[in-house]
């Protein structure tokens, strides 16, 4: 292994490491401190890698085409705060590099300095004990060991080993990861990132890339490439093929098949795993690449794709694609001028949303606790609606930041989140709006709103353990408030009962209970009954939400 990285062990490097964190998603999501059936850390971090990726794989391989590719392509993919928090590591990591031909122990050393800076900027109030934690450490370990001049391998093995001590200590600064028996979740995908990559750096993974994977530092030259013309792609056929191998294939074989590859074509990619090799050529001949796979063994998985017929096909969608959405944002331009204010809201179940809009939100994006929308829903969201200020509701903590980062990102329009933990939150800011009121005292009025709603959830317990000094078993039925778990069972209606009491005091007004997807009408209205026996001052109100894996979402105001 060199002592320097260039831009194609970077993106292989990069590819590496989000195919690691990808393959231990169901894991790291099982490390969720609350044990309901939507951990999505590792799910959020995935999506997020992922969506990089793609745009990594389609840069041209120069060190700041690569380092811009995982930067914009996590920021807009970022899911979830774990997935947020690691587009911002991303961010400032590619800032540190991006000038750069080749990065070693020393450079990276700054970069992952830079990128810890930018995280931790990106969160209001930084918790240690989580993937914040983890990262500083790495960081810390990383100065440490290049300031002592260790080569490339010993860098990462000492810098990965800490980070792992580091992540093992999390339940200590963190007591609900102590009491729940597990660490960090953002941590623990953030320590796969770093040992896929260094896996993919010593060869260890198999990093299978696209055509983009060998693109020149200067010009994109695949068939996507509107720039070129069919007369410039030298080499017509992208041909790509696995050899099953029957023959020795050694250093030896290697070099010779390299060599010959590279004698009737470019933009080659050749990789052995144990007794497969996979090949991606560009040539004039295909038969020829085959013909000299079959003396290795026998071929699977063969694909030849004409580059120059594609190339045509890319760039003539692609101009219909612009000229229509030219079209269509000059007709919607005309159609009508924008109004003062636009509302956008996330929710799930059909109930919930049907409401929100019925209380005024433009545009629903479909998302919630399984699947937290992306940076770049956000951003389409924002485009959809015609207005000059725009309010977002989340309607969830896990998906604040990841407003707050679309709202960075977008420049033409005045965009508020409303940092709204649940559906109810946002449902009583939208009541609270008046327009006919300044967008100063809307705001306002707007947050009061949100502080004033104590809210909760009901659920089922996916594992056993033990939260807030209270015994879980699998199964369970979990009361789970503002500030924890309430109340733990076997029966949702009684479960969901001991939540809305917790809520309650004298001065509350308003009970609403919102049943989700698994509960029939006559249950809620049975439950409602009980409420406002027991609490006669108070109105109850119940509604169809159709939430999915929450039984019960409840807001006392």
């Amino acid at each position: 292994m060199n002592n320097t990285i260039d831009a194609l062990a970077l993106k292989k490097a990069f590819i590496a490491g989000a195919n690691n964190l990808s393959s231990k998603e169901d894991y790291i999501n099982e490390l969720n401190v609350f044990p309901v059936p939507d951990g999505d850390t590792g799910t959020n971090m995935s999506l997020t890698i992922q969506a990089a990726v793609r745009e990594v794989e389609a840069a041209p391989l120069s060190m700041d085409a690569i380092a811009k590719a995982m930067s914009t392509g996590s920021l807009r993919g970022a899911r979830g705060n774990s997935g947020v928090i690691l587009s911002q590591l991303f961010r400032g990591f590619s800032k540190k590099i991006a000038d750069k031909q080749e990065i070693g122990v020393k450079e990276i050393a700054d970069a992952f300095q830079k990128a810890v800076e930018t995280a931790y900027k990106a969160v209001m109030k930084p918790k240690e004990g989580t993937i914040l934690t983890v990262a500083k450490g790495i960081a810390t370990k990383a100065r440490e060991c290049a300031d002592a001049e260790m080569c490339l391998v010993d860098f990462f093995e000492a810098v990965i080993t800490h980070g792992e001590a580091v992540l093992q200590s999390t339940p200590d600064l963190l007591p609900v990861l102590k009491e729940a028996g597990v660490v960090d979740s953002g941590g623990q995908g953030l320590i796969e990132v770093l040992r896929g990559a260094f896996d993919g750096l010593m060869g260890k993974a198999d990093v299978v890339m696209n055509t983009a994977s060998v693109q020149s530092a200067k010009k994109v030259t695949g068939s996507g490439n509107a720039e070129v013309s069919t007369a410039d792609i030298r080499f017509g056929y992208c041909t790509e093929f696995i050899i099953n191998l029957e023959k020795p294939y050694g250093e030896k074989e290697e070099q010779d098949l390299k060599a010959f590859l590279e004698s009737i074509g470019d933009s080659i990619v050749c990789v052995s795993l144990d007794s497969i090799v996979k090949i991606h050529v560009h040539t004039n001949h295909p038969g020829q690449a085959f013909e000299k796979g079959l003396t290795l063994g026998y071929l699977s998985n063969m694909k030849v794709d004409n580059m120059r017929i594609e190339h045509n096909e890319k760039v003539i969608k692609a101009a219909e694609r612009e000229e229509a959405a030219r079209r269509e944002a000059e007709k919607s331009a005309k159609a009508e001028p924008k109004k003062k204010y636009g509302f956008i809201a996330v929710s799930m179940g059909d109930g919930l949303k049907e409401l929100l809009k019925e209380l005024g939100a433009d545009y629903i994006i479909e998302g919630g606790q399984t699947m937290n929308p992306s940076t770049e829903d956000m951003l389409n969201a924002i485009d959809k609606v015609n207005a000059e200020n725009i309010f977002i509701f989340p309607n969830n903590k896990n998906i604040v930041l990841a407003a707050n980062q679309a709202a960075d990102l977008s420049k033409d329009k005045n965009i508020i989140v409303m940092p709204t933990a649940n559906a109810p939150q946002g449902i009583s800011a939208l009541i609270a709006f008046d327009s006919t009121m300044n967008f100063d005292d809307n705001k306002e009025n707007m947050q009061d709103a949100i502080k004033n709603v104590r809210s909760g959830q009901v659920t089922y317990a996916v594992r056993d353990t033990s939260i807030d000094g209270k015994s879980i078993k699998e199964g369970d039925i979990m009361g789970i408030g503002d500030k924890g778990l309430v109340a733990v069972g076997q029966d949702i209606a009684e479960v969901t009962f001991e939540l809305i009491k917790s809520s309650v005091d004298e001065d509350s007004e308003i009970i609403s209970i919102y049943y989700g997807q698994d509960v029939d009408k006559e249950a809620a209205d049975k439950l409602a009954d009980r409420a406002a026996d027991a609490f006669p001052d108070a109105d109850v109100q119940v509604y169809y939400g159709g939430q999915p894996i929450y039984y019960y979402i409840i807001s006392v105001e």
